[in-house]
């Protein structure tokens, strides 16, 4: 087998990320149990919206077509971030955002699936992604942080996976260049998750890197309480070889460290607050699923969409990691195929252009590093 070259795991990165996201997107914030009896079963491909027809006025889904191919604010969030590095072509930093994000979210239409209208993306995305714009663009609060006060969750952490890229190889670099991006959007465990979670990118990209290896790497950087959910969903995904009888033990697994609660859609009152003890759930639960799913895209992706509750987003981080870890023929091309052309977005030349940029952030990187040799090494002689 061929080693897959940047620009390929990179777009199975970023193509597996959306595809995960619009399977996810028709059963989020259900149970497995719901989900099976909506559908006959556990999902195995592309369905369509929970609600069939009446996605238009059915509550709590309402107005959002989410289902048939669609992808949700993850990808939406991806691509803007794409977009950012596309005119910065270098690493980003909080104020980054604040330039270049904001101006993006707020000042350009574009076409969003869910509503199946051209809008501005402000118009889409979840109040927490909002709180960026208010903070930032309303409020001029100093973008590094802009993210305090925000509700802790996974919303910085499921559109982290360019840092990932940009940083292919290095998930140190990854996780501090995240940190700083997202410090304009999260605190505390929701900012930690996108720090770790663009580090599990990063270590995706190394030559022989494994499921195992990734999570290895994403442990040795995690810290409090997003360390130990991991470490607990990981241990507990070792013991099966399937999504089917890693469901509930995951969920158990994870318990203790969401502040979420049982009932997704009724949180408890002490829900999303900054903690040192807590995690989101979705990353610890993504990783959970890429090791029970050794690495393959299907059972990975479908564990993460049959897992319910904010499985868009747990099936956009499995993805992205799968995707980069084996390239983009690990994605099943009739899937990315059809979500392509449901939300008429090109999912590959996004991914080719972070890689191009990818390709010139590491040339001035080591511009900068022998640059620093050559100074500490003419320091060190005196």
């Amino acid at each position: 087998m061929t080693t897959p070259t940047l620009e390929d795991r990179a777009t199975g990165c970023l193509v597996g990320a959306a595809v995960g996201d619009a399977l996810g997107g028709p059963v989020e914030g259900w149970t497995p149990e719901a989900i099976a009896e909506r559908h006959g079963g556990r999902v195995r491909g592309i369905v369509e919206p929970f609600f069939k027809d009446e996605w238009r006025t059915a509550r709590p889904i309402a107005p959002y077509h989410k289902g048939d191919g669609h992808v949700t604010d993850d990808t939406l969030m991806t691509h803007a971030l794409v977009r950012v590095y596309e005119k910065v072509r270098d690493h980003l930093d909080a104020y980054a955002v604040a330039d270049h994000l904001v101006p993006d979210l707020i000042g350009t239409p574009r076409w969003i699936p869910e509503l199946e209208a051209e809008a501005l993306p402000l118009q889409r995305i979840f109040l927490a992604e909002k709180w960026i714009v208010a903070r930032i663009h309303y409020g001029h609060v100093d973008p590094r942080e802009a993210g305090v006060g925000n509700i802790v969750n996974c919303g910085a952490a499921m559109y982290m996976a360019p840092v990932g890229v940009v940083n292919a190889g290095n998930p140190g670099a990854a996780y501090a260049e995240a940190l700083d991006v997202a410090g304009a959007h999260q605190s505390s465990y929701g900012r930690e998750a996108a720090g770790v979670f663009a580090a599990a990118v990063a270590s995706a990209f190394k030559p022989g890197a494994t499921p195992s290896s990734v999570v290895s790497d994403a442990l040795a950087l995690a810290k409090d309480g997003t360390r130990a959910a991991i470490e607990a969903v990981c241990e507990t995904a070792t013991a099966h070889s399937d999504f089917e009888s890693a469901l509930a033990p995951l969920r158990a697994a994870v318990a203790p460290f969401d502040t979420v609660g049982p009932e997704y859609r009724q949180p408890s009152l002490g829900a999303r607050r900054p903690s040192r003890l807590h995690s989101i759930e979705e990353l610890p639960v993504a990783l959970g699923m890429l090791l029970a799913g050794a690495g393959d895209y299907r059972e990975s992706v479908l564990g993460s969409v049959n897992y319910g509750r904010d499985c868009d987003s747990i099936a956009t981080m499995s993805g992205a990691i799968v995707g980069a870890l084996s390239g983009a023929a690990a994605v099943p091309a009739d899937w990315s195929a059809e979500v392509a052309r449901a939300s008429r977005l090109d999912l590959v030349t996004p991914a080719e252009s972070l890689a191009s940029v990818a390709r010139e952030v590491y040339a001035k990187d080591v511009d900068r590093r022998r640059a620093h040799e050559a100074a500490f090494a003419a320091l060190a002689a005196v």
